[in-house]
């Protein structure tokens, strides 16, 4: 019976046909979550990549970014900035100070409210994160016709999380397609730019 079935692989939807269903998309991004597997996986995302590569060629209605901040971080305030003027709506909260010293801000309902309130307006939510505490939320917006595709490094995903969505994707299988290309600035000439330059990057790296 099994044999028969795996004869039969038009009953069966391909990666390739569940994006072309995609819809309309949202992005909803766990900044600090995203932050901590990037640090696991030891690259730098390069967030005009992530947009390009989230979408995947569907119809973007908004790419939301949600992160704690330090308002004394110049260097933070920056990054901020940029990402609001290169396609993301950036909603933030302050960090508060733990017991322990730490600071941390979550934002789990407003990632949580926003994919509820927006949900008659897109057809497939991207969610960036690997919090359980989403879950129920998912499985509210998924009751309302979305598809959720969850994205996240394996060893910081609950399993409550992945079960109530339609597609999960591991940033580890992905790194290639969302990192910050390394460069060797050590050695670049003042005059000639260009193919020449690239080529003197590469034998001086």
């Amino acid at each position: 019976m099994l044999n028969h079935l795996n004869h039969e692989p038009e009953t069966v939807f391909s990666p390739e046909h569940v994006l072309e269903n995609r819809g309309r998309v949202a992005i909803f991004i766990d900044g600090s979550n995203l932050f901590y597997a990037a640090l696991q996986l030891g690259i730098e995302i390069d967030y005009t990549k992530l947009l390009v590569r989230l979408t995947s060629g569907s119809r973007l209605l908004r790419s939301f970014f949600y992160t704690g901040v330090d308002r004394t971080n110049e260097k933070q305030q920056g990054f901020l900035l940029w990402m609001r003027r290169n396609g993301y709506r950036v909603i933030s909260k302050d960090l508060v100070q733990l017991p322990d010293g730490s600071k941390k801000a979550n934002l789990d309902v407003e990632i949580a409210v926003d994919m509820m309130s927006l949900a008659g307006s897109y057809d497939t939510a991207v969610l960036v994160s690997g919090d359980g505490d989403l879950a129920y939320a998912v499985n509210a917006v998924s009751y309302r016709g979305v598809r959720v595709e969850v994205v996240s490094l394996r060893s910081m995903t609950s399993d409550s999380l992945i079960n109530v969505a339609d597609r999960y994707i591991d940033l580890d299988n992905i790194k290639e397609d969302i990192q910050k290309t390394p460069r060797s600035y050590t050695y670049r000439p003042l005059s000639g730019i260009g193919l020449m330059d690239e080529h003197d990057d590469q034998h001086s790296s």
